[in-house]
């Protein structure tokens, strides 16, 4: 559109041509029309070549973009921000990009506002405590192992025959991994481990271990928060937290949120870890989570606190 302080209409370009192609030289159209002669010859030579279309508007767009991005990385973008929900900051550390260039592409694109991946959305009441160790969060995710070969949630076979009948080799009761993880409030530090239940014995001494760990890096322990379950209340677990001074809290019945933080991570974990690519067996999975662990925690930008890992605040 012209601009409000514009000297050439369309219908100006048309008379300002006109008058040359009638026999008026070049300056004497432009001073006619109160523009320059370089700006007469520029319409003069588009009309002599285009047309009457080439007084029309055009794009301000440059016609080479030698630093725009490839088709396959804003496809990658766009893919990452649909799969995993994850804002430009988390996108970036993945892709190895600026921030600021994945957003522009989210907001190209549509994807900049979460709400419109059907995301839940509600009113949320963060809380953070002041110091690492102050409150940790327990919780347990229990996975499927892994079949030597492979499972079947990336085979292809699989989704398109519905998994009737089929039945791979090492197939049956493989029975299952239970992911314990403990992660600091304040810090979003985290420590966990893959063990073959949740019992009292089992939760007791992965509670005995996340405290000597946390030690080692300057994390003396106050608090754990829990769910219900049996093994955060078994005579053993209470016997570990007391012997070190560790005061129990249990989340309200029908509340995951109250042990948000935990139950983030663990979704974190399955995206970025559980499933984020296929396994050919189960030893190959839990020798990963060690990696990830260690990752989330020094490398990964947490965007909760400011984009640093947590470890920065330990």
């Amino acid at each position: 559109m012209t601009h409000a302080n514009a000297k050439l209409t369309e219908y100006g370009r048309m008379l300002l041509v006109s008058r040359i192609d009638e026999g008026w030289t070049q300056v004497e159209a432009a001073e006619a029309q109160g523009v320059s002669r370089s700006t007469a010859a520029k319409w003069w030579k588009r009309y002599k070549s285009e047309g009457v279309a080439g007084l029309k508007e055009r794009s301000s767009r440059a016609h080479r973009l030698p630093h725009a991005l490839g088709e396959t990385v804003v496809e990658a973008i766009c893919q990452m921000r649909r799969e995993l929900g994850a804002g430009p900051h988390r996108l970036a550390y993945h892709l190895k990009m600026a921030a600021s260039t994945v957003y522009a592409v989210l907001r190209r694109a549509g994807l900049s506002v979460l709400a419109r991946l059907d995301r839940t959305t509600r009113a949320i009441i963060r809380y953070e405590r002041d110091r690492p160790g102050d409150l940790v969060h327990l919780d347990v995710k229990r996975l499927g192992r892994i079949p030597d070969g492979g499972g079947r949630r990336f085979d292809p076979g699989f989704k398109e025959t519905g998994g009737a009948g089929r039945k791979r080799p090492g197939a049956g009761k493989r029975g299952h991994d239970y992911i314990h993880v403990a992660v600091d409030d304040h810090s979003r530090f985290v420590y966990a481990e893959s063990l073959p239940d949740e019992k009292a014995h089992t939760t007791a001494g992965f509670l005995e271990r996340m405290i000597f760990a946390l030690a080692q890096r300057g994390i003396s322990v106050d608090r754990v928060l829990t769910d219900n379950a049996k093994c955060y209340s078994s005579g053993l677990f209470v016997h570990v937290a007391d012997y070190h001074g560790i005061q129990l809290k249990k989340t309200r019945p029908f509340r995951p949120q109250t042990n948000g933080k935990a139950e983030a991570f663990i979704k974190t974990l399955q995206r970025e870890w559980a499933y984020q690519r296929p396994f050919t067996s189960n030893a190959e999975r839990t020798e990963a989570l060690g990696t990830f662990i260690a990752d989330y925690n020094y490398q990964r930008p947490h965007t909760a606190i400011g984009n640093l890992p947590p470890a920065s605040r330990l």
